[in-house]
C-alpha cells in the first residue's frame, strides 16, 4: 500500500502566524516552496492555515497593503486540513479532491514531516489518478 509519506516532499517548514508576509516569502525563497502551513504559536503549535505565494501577491500586494505588516495569520481563512503519514493515497486524493486543495501537510504524531503538493501526485501516481483528481479539484463547482 503507497502511503502520503511514500509521495510526500519531506522536510516542511512552518512559519508562526505573528511572522510577516515579507518573511513568509523569504522562507518560501530559501526553501524553493511556494507554501507554508502557519502555526498559531511556535514551530510544533497546532496549524492554523496555509499561505501560498499567490496568496501573497493576490490578498496583500495586489490589494495595497505592506507585506512588512500583514501577518501569515491574518491571511489564513478557512479550516486548515492536513493528513497522517500513514494514510493511504486514495484518502490523499479524496481529501484533496474534496476541499479542492492543491497541497496537503502530512503529519506524524502531530508532528509536520512533509507536504503533498500536485507535482508529488505527478511524479508518484498514474496518469488516470492525477487526471481524476485534477478534473475534480479545477472542475467548476
Amino acid at each position: 500500500m503507497t502511503t502520503a509519506k511514500d509521495i510526500m516532499h519531506p522536510g516542511a517548514h512552518w512559519i508562526p502566524a505573528h511572522e510577516t508576509l515579507d518573511r513568509a516569502a523569504q522562507m518560501m525563497r530559501d526553501h524553493t516552496v511556494g507554501a507554508l502551513p502557519v502555526s498559531a504559536g511556535g514551530e510544533k503549535d497546532r496549524m492554523v492555515g496555509i499561505i501560498t505565494d499567490r496568496d501573497i501577491v493576490t490578498k496583500c500586494v495586489a490589494s495595497g497593503h505592506d507585506p512588512s505588516t500583514v501577518t501569515a495569520g491574518e491571511l489564513c481563512d478557512g479550516t486548515p486540513r492536513w493528513i497522517e503519514s500513514s494514510a493511504d493515497v486514495d484518502a490523499v486524493l479524496e481529501t484533496m479532491q474534496s476541499r479542492r486543495i492543491r497541497r496537503l501537510p502530512v503529519v506524524e504524531d502531530k508532528e509536520l514531516v512533509g507536504m503533498i503538493s500536485e507535482a508529488d501526485l505527478a511524479l508518484h501516481l498514474s496518469d488516470e489518478q492525477v487526471a481524476g483528481w485534477a478534473e475534480k479539484v479545477y472542475s467548476r463547482a
